[in-house]
């Protein structure tokens, strides 16, 4: 479990030790945190300045250190498969970038093999956060939550 701060320290050593490319699908309830971590793992990689929601555009791409870029996503207003690839989906891990997907679920069958697979659950306290992560295939190592 691990409040915001904590959420937040994870994703900045996420994005400070991850190796690029890597994608991300961030799952969760409206309000669960992901756009927090999502945010987070980008000031870990290096990006600075203002990082506003992908709920409305959909997609924002930001450069981070090491010419890095990270790929910030939110499909939570798509209904369908063709409008995933409008996004340029194809293209996404294709270079050194960090991909950030929330609500992956609308773009399930087109989830690249190799990624981490992140949940963040409401808890009993509504301050805290239940944190599941896996990795499908074989993406690059990122530290647990609880590492310090």
């Amino acid at each position: 479990m691990l409040d915001e701060a904590g959420l937040v320290r994870w994703g900045e050593r996420i994005g400070r030790t991850v190796e690029a490319p890597v994608f991300f699908a961030l799952r969760g309830e409206l309000g669960a945190g992901k756009s927090v971590l999502a945010r987070a793992i980008a000031r870990g990689a290096g990006v600075i300045g203002p990082m506003p929601s992908p709920t409305f555009n959909l997609v924002y791409r930001y450069h981070a250190k090491g010419g890095v870029t990270l790929a910030h996503i939110d499909l939570f207003r798509l209904n369908t498969i063709d409008e995933v690839w409008e996004l340029g989906w194809s293209e996404l891990g294709a270079g050194p970038e960090i991909v950030a997907v929330e609500w992956p679920e609308r773009a399930e069958p087109l989830l690249p093999p190799d990624r981490w697979e992140i949940r963040l659950d409401f808890t009993v306290r509504p301050d805290m956060r239940d944190i599941t992560f896996r990795r499908v295939g074989s993406p690059p190592d990122i530290p647990g939550p609880n590492v310090g």
